[in-house]
């Protein structure tokens, strides 16, 4: 009796199995624990928050910045693995994505003037209205930071689902449409907030031939088609060990360090020059040490973690060398540095 009458009562209280309620509960925690909605967030986030830009008082404006940031990730992400292709074609269209956002959106490759820094008297050449050493150090800020580190930290924490694309048909469209959304705001915002100041047609149009080369590259050219048939899984592997991932962290924090140290340096040719010797050694470090016996998920997050931690400790730096450091300032760089070593800790693959 007792037992029928609480069978009853829980079956007129409690959700039915496959209640509207519960399906939207699942669907909702599947949405929370997404990789792509991981990664949508994580970009802006690394990208404009830990590198020291923005105070903690102004998170909020994450969600404009994923429009652009994160959904330029998640697609640059999903083509590259629906295609098969591997991080050559993923860094080409980072720089892609770099291109067009400093060229064509913030136009701050051009802007003599831009956000009153003077960030183009350091090497100017006057025929292509560039800074040299300005224009080296953004665009790898967003190849390695806004695109490449963002992707390997998420895809470090997925197993099996790294390599497998993770949108479905309405999930590409509705990214594809976030991006030209995000590319309008980012042009919005930073048009009238930096002198109404617009690059010629030409160097525009520059700027877009060059992206659309990149793209051509990235899809079509031989680092593609060579990772597409599988030559660098196998011909191209050496018998050689590879590095332990904590020597690949070090040596990748050692390259990041000369890299933000680097561009600091007086005078435009050694700045552009430390730069420069920096990017060219980590990616010939990584384009040997991947081709060696033992390459694995942890050594791609060892790297990615060590670009993270590059930031952090470069926040602290940009703060303490800027002359109008203020409390918010410093615990915001506390609390970005904080929220990197837990983000870290997440992404970090697991053991199976």
């Amino acid at each position: 009796m007792w037992r029928g009458t609480v069978e009853h009562a829980v079956s007129m209280t409690s959700t039915p199995l496959h209640s509207p309620e519960l399906h939207a509960h699942a669907g909702f925690r599947r949405i929370l624990h997404s990789p792509a909605i991981g990664l949508f967030f994580l970009s802006p986030l690394i990208a404009e928050f830990f590198l020291g830009d923005f105070p903690i008082v102004l998170l909020p404006l994450i969600v404009p910045l994923s429009l652009w940031y994160g959904s330029c990730a998640l697609g640059i992400r999903e083509i590259v693995r629906r295609r098969h292709l591997g991080w050559p074609s993923i860094l080409l269209l980072a720089a892609a994505f770099a291109v067009v956002e400093e060229g064509v959106l913030t136009m701050s490759l051009f802007n003599p003037d831009y956000a009153h820094l003077h960030l183009l008297a350091s090497g100017y050449i006057p025929a292509l209205g560039i800074g040299v050493p300005w224009t080296v150090f953004v665009l790898t800020l967003h190849i390695g930071w806004s695109i490449a580190t963002p992707i390997a930290l998420i895809e470090s924490s997925q197993g099996a689902r790294a390599v497998q694309p993770w949108l479905r048909r309405r999930g590409a469209v509705c990214t594809a449409v976030a991006v030209v959304v995000g590319a309008v705001i980012v042009f919005a915002t930073n048009y009238p907030a930096y002198g109404h100041f617009l690059a010629s047609p030409a160097q525009v149009g520059t700027c877009l031939l060059i992206a659309a080369v990149l793209v051509a590259v990235a899809l079509l050219g031989p680092s593609a088609v060579s990772r597409r048939s599988g030559q660098v899984d196998r011909g191209e592997r050496s018998s050689r060990k590879t590095l332990s991932p904590w020597i690949l962290f070090a040596l990748t924090l050692i390259g990041g360090a000369v890299f933000e140290l680097g561009r600091r340096a007086d005078g435009a040719a050694l700045a552009t020059s430390l730069m420069l010797i920096a990017i060219v050694a980590v990616l010939t470090l990584l384009g040997i040490a991947s081709r060696w016996v033992g390459w694995s998920s942890h050594h791609r997050f060892a790297v990615a973690s060590a670009l993270l931690f590059t930031y952090s400790w470069n926040a602290f730096v940009s703060t303490a060398t800027s002359g109008s450091a203020d409390a918010l300032a410093w615990i915001s760089d506390v609390i970005y540095l904080l929220a990197a070593v837990a983000i870290a800790w997440r992404c970090r693959p697991r053991v199976r």
